[in-house]
């Protein structure tokens, strides 16, 4: 096991700046995650690590020694890979074993770590067949196991569920989860599927256009979003465009074009001037008639109408177009049939003001 640290890192290509000025700790026996759209750089860092990359400029440690000049094959590094890249032409066995025979460890020594690393990976069985009569899921397997049996000090994944269907994603995602931490090696992990990074990760860094935004465990990284980007890309969220009308303390009064808010918020935030509302879908309450509580003062009440309906098993999604011709996304959890909104129904939305995120336009800081 070992820490990583990144101290300014820069790598430029052919006129790009892949990554800037990354500054960044990872812990040992960490599972950390890199998040991000396609060509955030996520990859690119990932790279670096393994030494397939030079950073441009700044420095990569493990623990305390310096690893900017050292080759990819002596950083002590296991790579998964998104294409499995095992041998065809190899057993499980032969592809698991192949890094200990380039070790020179003893025939009886090699068993007994790939015998080991096979039931971990729940391969017991397979150790005779090739690449071509084991399925995707089999294959990945056998990519991890080929990284874990060197018991390398770092662990390094490059999307490595992203050619899974979606059963066995989530299978293959818990698999890895409980063999990192039977194993405790630090681990980085790239992916685009904030849902996976959600569940998979100790920690998150989320990324784009070659920086960092934001680094937290899942529920920060969830709940309490640094920026408009990061509120966006984790998870679902709606925005609404606001004007502050009024500040009285540490209160203000928002309009925001179908209703008003009035908050409490931070002294930072301005006396007047546009700010970003956003909101969780899961957070918004949906009611045909919420005259009842329209008067506790946690909420605010919009009026709209359902314009259509998406139901996925365990979760419902309603699209609510409001009287100002504003949309919003609504979700209910373990929808009960009797208790389905139809479309076209006139619905009252209450907005949980504890649940509101503020943030300013220009900037996309939160407020």
């Amino acid at each position: 096991m070992a820490s990583i640290r990144f101290e300014n890192i820069d790598k430029f290509f052919p006129g790009v700046q892949a990554l800037k000025n990354i500054n960044l700790e990872i812990k040992s026996g960490e599972f950390f995650t890199l998040l991000g759209p396609s060509g955030c750089g996520k990859t690119t860092l990932l790279r670096t690590v393994a030494g397939f990359y030079k950073q441009d400029r700044g420095h990569i440690y493990f623990e305390d020694v310096l690893v900017d000049d050292i080759p990819a094959h002596k950083r002590d590094t296991g790579m998964v890979f998104q294409n499995y890249a095992v041998w065809p032409h190899m057993t499980v066995y032969e592809n698991v074993a192949f890094g200990l025979k380039n070790r020179k460890l003893k025939p009886s020594e090699i068993k007994r770590k790939v015998d080991t690393v096979l039931k971990m990976a729940r391969l017991t069985g397979f150790e005779h067949r090739t690449p071509d009569q084991l399925s995707g899921g089999q294959q990945q397997r056998v990519g991890l196991a080929r990284a874990m049996v060197i018991e390398p000090k770092v662990l390094l994944m490059d999307e490595p569920l992203s050619n899974l269907d979606a059963k066995l994603r989530i299978e293959m995602r818990e698999e890895i989860r409980d063999i990192q931490r039977q194993l405790g090696i630090t681990t980085i992990y790239v992916t685009h599927d904030q849902e996976e990074a959600l569940v998979i990760s100790d920690r998150i860094a989320v990324m784009n256009a070659g920086e960092i935004y934001q680094v937290g465990e899942p529920w920060e990284i969830y709940k309490n979003p640094s920026n408009i980007f990061v509120a966006s890309f984790v998870g679902t969220m709606n925005f609404l465009s606001g004007k502050i009308i009024s500040r009285n303390g540490d209160s203000v009064t928002i309009d925001f074009g179908i209703g008003k808010l009035n908050i409490k918020v931070s002294r930072s935030l301005p006396t007047s001037g546009e700010v970003r509302i956003a909101v969780r879908p899961e957070d918004l309450i949906l009611e045909p008639r919420a005259s009842e509580i329209r008067s506790k003062k946690e909420f605010s009440v919009i009026k709209g109408r359902v314009i259509k309906s998406s139901f996925t098993g365990t979760l419902i999604q309603y699209f609510v177009e409001c009287d100002s011709g504003k949309s919003l996304i609504i979700e209910r959890h373990k929808p009960e049939k009797d208790a389905l909104v139809q479309d076209g129904t006139s619905v009252e939305v209450l907005i949980p003001k504890k649940a509101v995120f503020l943030f300013d336009p220009e900037t996309g800081k939160r407020v």
